[in-house]
């Protein structure tokens, strides 16, 4: 059963921010830095009490998976399919 929570979990992690950067586009390119300067912080951060604990570990996870894609998915210059098309017809 904890085998499949995790793949939940760091699944939605994953396809949660690919979602919303499709939906709703990239922000400026200095909170997705800040973003990815984030999940590299909580990952480098020496463990606390909460770590030690199985959901802790999931929150950790999903924080790290989260920033980390929102953060490098929006500095790759994630955009949708109308936008660059419009992108390439003003140019």
């Amino acid at each position: 059963m904890e085998s499949i929570l995790v793949v939940l979990v760091f699944l939605s992690a994953i396809a949660l921010p690919i979602f919303l950067l499709y939906r709703f586009g990239p922000l400026a390119w200095p909170w997705h830095v800040l973003a990815a300067a984030a999940a590299l912080a909580i990952g480098f951060a020496p463990g606390t009490a909460l770590l030690n604990t199985i959901p802790g570990t999931f929150l950790y996870g999903f924080a790290i998976g989260f920033l980390g894609v929102w953060g490098v998915g929006g500095l790759i210059g994630f955009r949708r399919g109308h936008e660059r098309r419009a992108a390439s017809k003003s140019a």
